[in-house]
């Protein structure tokens, strides 16, 4: 068992610490929610009163944060940066969606330091952090890949090693950004089944069982009262917000830039949730983009 600091509890991140601790690690838990802290220690963690208290001495520090220039500032060039406490030899997860040269120059730093630090973000939504079978892709060396792997096992069900320091983040990024052209797509097609006097359910099972079988239509549909327990089904209540989903999708189309990769699809998906978070959704789960669909058949009737 290892001593592990959790930095960052959001819907994600408080699931993710519960599992470390039940598991019987030693989990000191740090965010700047009291609620989020009261919620930790209900499931077994440590409340630390910093997020320096909670790194100092701990073998593995998580962060799971909503951007490059938190992580950064967290573990940098912040008033208390966590690289001046960690002890050498220690591991850094960073589980946060971020920019790839972030997470590069971050772990650079630390390598100067003694401190091996790698990218991690997952996939698999606040359902697989609360279940522990999160995806987590990893960019980092071999060797820091196979030290990290047990302490991710705990949280995850699938552990990929996607490359180099970066190549967590990159990969992330394509994946979200396929993500958004599948839920944009299945919307799509829904609502226009629906349009013509299909049964959502019903078109939803003759899709999924057919060759445009999805994700999206496997464990998270859009439509209300296909499916339960997914946000269509709790008016898109929780799960992950259009906002998330706008922060990735301008990862995807910076990557896309400095690569001079085409992303017709990906820019169309883009669109198409911008106009839906200004719409003033971006609080919505992302499924919520069959509302802009339903919106425009209402305008053109």
């Amino acid at each position: 068992m290892a001593t592990v600091a959790f930095i960052g509890l959001g819907n994600m991140g408080g699931p993710m610490a519960a599992n470390l601790a039940k598991e019987g690690h030693t989990v000191r838990a740090y965010d700047l929610s009291e609620q989020a802290l009261e919620a930790a220690k209900d499931h077994g963690c440590e409340v630390a009163g910093s997020a320096r208290e909670a790194a100092a001495e701990a073998d593995f520090v998580i962060s799971m944060l909503p951007a490059g220039k938190h992580v950064k500032a967290l573990y940098v060039d912040g008033d208390e940066a966590l690289f001046e406490v960690i002890k050498p030899g220690a591991l850094v997860i960073d589980c946060s969606t971020i920019d790839a040269d972030t997470a590069r120059s971050v772990a650079a730093i630390g390598e100067q330091r003694g401190i091996d630090f790698v990218d991690a973000p997952v996939s698999g939504g606040v359902s697989g952090a609360l279940a522990g079978t999160l995806t987590f892709i990893v960019g980092g060396s071999k060797a820091q890949f196979e030290k990290v792997t047990p302490v991710l096992g705990v949280m995850g069900r699938n552990i990929f090693h996607a490359g180099d320091h970066g190549a967590g983040q990159v990969a992330k990024a394509c994946n979200n950004m396929l993500l958004s052209v599948l839920m944009a797509g299945t919307c799509e097609a829904i609502n226009m089944g629906v349009k013509n006097g299909l049964d959502p359910a019903v078109l939803s099972d003759i899709m999924r069982k057919s060759s445009g079988g999805n994700w999206v239509l496997n464990v998270y549909n859009p439509y209300p009262g296909v499916m339960e327990s997914v946000p269509a089904a709790n008016a898109y209540q929780g799960g992950f917000l259009v906002d998330l989903m706008m922060k990735d999708l301008g990862l995807a189309m910076d990557i896309s830039q400095q690569s001079a990769s085409p992303v017709p699809m990906g820019s169309a998906a883009r669109t198409l949730f911008t106009q839906h978070k200004a719409n003033g959704n971006g609080q919505l789960d992302f499924s919520s983009l069959m509302q802009l669909y339903q919106e425009r058949v209402k305008g053109e009737g």
